[in-house]
């Protein structure tokens, strides 16, 4: 009987043993394919993701958007700098370009311990401290000579004309003045505005200093044909010095770039000519009195300046250093920019006069 009691409990033993066995196989393979069922569906998942990202065109690092159409144009920064006069096309010209052709990043670059010029420009670009300058008057034989001594050519390009306008007081009462008589106010022969048909009233001739750029050099070498300055002179650091002394100083005199003259209103400009029968304005008539001017300034008389019939013109150019390295071809690129009707267009508006 107890041997009968034994074999029925290891009987059941088995029994239970092999039913839990069972039960823990079963479960387990069913949990095993729900873990394979999910990762089936989330592997989709981001497969479609991925593919719907490409579609999307969802790019941690996009490239610039950039609407540049300049052929040969190179990439990389490139400092530039020089005429004071060319400051109205770095502004308005320059900056569209920028926009344009990000990965041609023009930077202007001043002078560390001398004044900014077409001379210092030119300077700098022959100590390869400059990619190209921007001038208002040719390069000089003896800058010529010191760049070939640096193994390169200067080589300039025009790409814009400037008049030189004259500006006094408002309340200075004379039709205009002959280039000779310019020059001798300048040299100190004449030295009062009685003398040229005003008022008997002493003239303070204004004028920035001859290393100051080409703006000054171009007046000693076109306009007093290279005599000097008479002692009667009264040195200024800026144009916009100038101006805010000739309007509070009934005899001053003052010559700059014409943009930059031309449509102010705290002074006038005053018609030029070979000889005082043909003196020619600046401004475009009919002329603008002062007290409309803040509404609508005086604009330039470019047909005249264009023509040749307004007597103290000069070319802007870019210079350009010959040495076969990138920096020549951003000088080239650049100064034929300006020349496109994109960029003659950009130069009228900024207040000079285009070539083509």
């Amino acid at each position: 009987m107890s041997q009968k009691k034994e074999t029925l409990s290891l009987l059941l033993s088995l029994v239970l043993t092999s039913g839990l066995s069972f039960a823990a196989f079963w479960f387990l393979m069913e949990h095993w394919g729900r873990i394979n069922n999910n990762s089936s569906t989330t592997n989709s998942a981001n497969q479609n993701l991925t593919q719907n990202s490409s579609n999307n065109i969802i790019n941690p690092n996009p490239p610039p958007v950039s609407n540049c159409k300049i052929p040969n144009l190179p990439q990389g920064i490139f400092s530039y700098g020089g005429s004071t006069t060319w400051a109205p096309i770095r502004r308005d010209v320059d900056s569209v370009l920028k926009n344009s052709c990000p990965q041609f990043d023009l930077r202007y670059t001043q002078p560390i311990n001398e004044k900014p010029g077409s001379g210092t420009g030119i300077k700098m670009l022959i100590a390869n401290q400059l990619a190209f300058s921007q001038s208002s008057r040719p390069v000089k034989p003896e800058e010529n000579e010191a760049a070939k001594t640096k193994g390169f050519s200067l080589k300039e390009i025009t790409v814009a004309i400037d008049g030189i306008a004259i500006a006094v007081n408002h309340n200075l009462n004379i039709p205009g003045l002959t280039v000779s008589q310019l020059k001798d106010i300048y040299t100190g022969k004449i030295t009062n505005w009685q003398q040229v048909g005003g008022t008997n009233l002493p003239i303070i001739p204004l004028s920035r200093s001859k290393e100051a750029g080409g703006t000054v050099d171009f007046f000693v070498e076109n306009v007093l044909n290279k005599d000097k300055f008479g002692n009667n002179i009264n040195y200024i650091g800026t144009t916009t010095e100038a101006i805010r002394k000739v309007a509070i100083a009934p005899g001053a005199i003052y010559y700059s770039s014409a943009p930059e003259i031309v449509p102010q209103c705290t002074i006038k400009s005053l018609p030029i000519g070979r000889t005082s029968e043909q003196l020619i304005a600046p401004y475009q008539q009919p002329k603008i009195t002062q007290s409309q001017c803040a509404n609508k300034p005086n604009q330039l008389n470019s047909q005249d300046f264009r023509s040749g019939n307004y007597p103290i013109t000069r070319n802007l150019f870019v210079i350009i250093k010959q040495n076969g390295q990138s920096d020549q071809q951003a000088g080239e690129v650049y100064a034929n920019w300006l020349v496109t009707s994109q960029g003659q267009e950009l130069i009228e508006k900024a207040g000079f006069v285009r070539i083509k």
